[in-house]
């Protein structure tokens, strides 16, 4: 884990706002920055979290662009960052989970509001108490990549014991999670990673190991159950050729479908678009007796408590490529953007 100096934008202590990393408009020109913004109130079934650290996710910087503006509801401008950890200091009338003190994380993801600022509330239905062997850096790499990793794989694939699993880019964030959660599961693992992150894969259970610089893995691999697409463009449809008859692909990175938009109760115009954006690998995936369904993350404390379990027993460790101060946030998510971690990207504000 390689840690940048430790820093914090000019905190000009006020009662009633705080800071936060925000972007102001949707496009080619978000301006991100710092700004001063209120301090937010609780709702009787909310927490009041002082973030220590927020962890970043690649869709924290597609946000800005625009290309989820018709899925996501932010109020502009809007504070970046989906997951975090940090310390309860206040709680709503009608929070029974938790008190003031506890280490909680948490994803954000989808509710409105962001973790890349001083304070966040989080409802008492996405939190989980922290592991105790995790610090708060470790903790907040894990809510979204381990929620996503538990829906795609628990929920939607219902991966089972000796069922052979594909995950790709095996070295990024949800790869370094979602490999160890599928071994957790009994699962055999294939990944494709470069050639410098093969021992590091392997470490974390891969069993079938594809270097993509040297091979094509819909070329070598065969007989799988499950792929978890996390990768974009034609790498998808080729991972139908390693599938067998009755395999599944949940993707994470789209196409999105027409079930994704009615699920969200998105209207007629965009179940429609939806549809024909994911017409082809639809009609690919029926050819070959497969499915193809589009996952969208959502906070759950229950599960992350789950996954939290798995954490404190060491099942699963988390990957940190580097961390960042607070004051370098905005520079967290250009690094992250440049598609090189291996593991997750942090900001640490405590």
């Amino acid at each position: 884990m390689q840690a940048a100096q430790r820093g914090r934008p000019d905190l000009h202590w006020n009662e009633n706002t705080m800071k936060a990393l925000t972007f102001k408009r949707y496009g080619k020109s978000p301006e991100i920055g710092f700004a001063d913004i209120p301090r937010p109130t609780l709702k009787p079934d909310e927490l009041l979290v002082e973030v220590h650290a927020a962890g970043l996710n690649p869709i924290d910087n597609m946000i800005p662009t625009g290309m989820f503006k018709p899925v996501l509801k932010l109020q502009l401008p809007a504070t970046m960052g989906s997951d975090l950890a940090g310390v309860v200091i206040d709680v709503g009338s009608r929070v029974t989970r938790f008190k003031k003190g506890d280490a909680v994380f948490a994803s954000l993801f989808d509710l409105g509001t962001g973790s890349l600022a001083e304070f966040a509330v989080v409802p008492e239905r996405a939190a989980a108490l922290k592991p105790e062997n995790l610090d708060f850096v470790q903790a907040a790499s894990v809510p979204m990549v381990g929620l996503t990793s538990w829906q795609a794989l628990r929920e939607r694939a219902k991966v089972q014991k000796g069922q052979k699993v594909f995950i790709p880019a095996g070295a990024g964030g949800i790869g370094t999670f979602a490999i160890q959660l599928a071994k957790h599961f009994g699962a055999k693992v294939g990944t494709t990673t470069s050639t410098g992150n093969v021992q590091l894969v392997s470490s974390l259970g891969a069993d079938e190991v594809i270097d993509y610089k040297k091979q094509q893995f819909e070329k070598l691999l065969r007989g799988y159950d499950v792929v978890l697409g996390t990768l974009r463009g034609d790498e998808i449809e080729k991972s139908i050729d390693i599938l067998r008859p009755g395999g599944k692909i949940v993707s994470l990175t789209g196409p999105l479908d027409a079930a994704f938009a009615k699920a969200r109760g998105l209207n007629f115009v965009l179940k429609f678009v939806f549809g024909l954006m994911s017409r082809k690998i639809m009609r690919l995936a029926a050819k070959r007796d497969v499915s193809y369904s589009f996952l969208f993350v959502r906070p759950d404390g229950a599960q992350l408590s789950e996954i939290g379990a798995l954490l404190r027993s060491a099942h699963i460790r988390p990957v940190i490529d580097r961390v960042f101060p607070f004051a370098q946030a905005k520079e967290a998510l250009e690094y992250l953007a440049q598609g090189r971690a291996k593991g997750k990207v942090v900001v640490q504000l405590k």
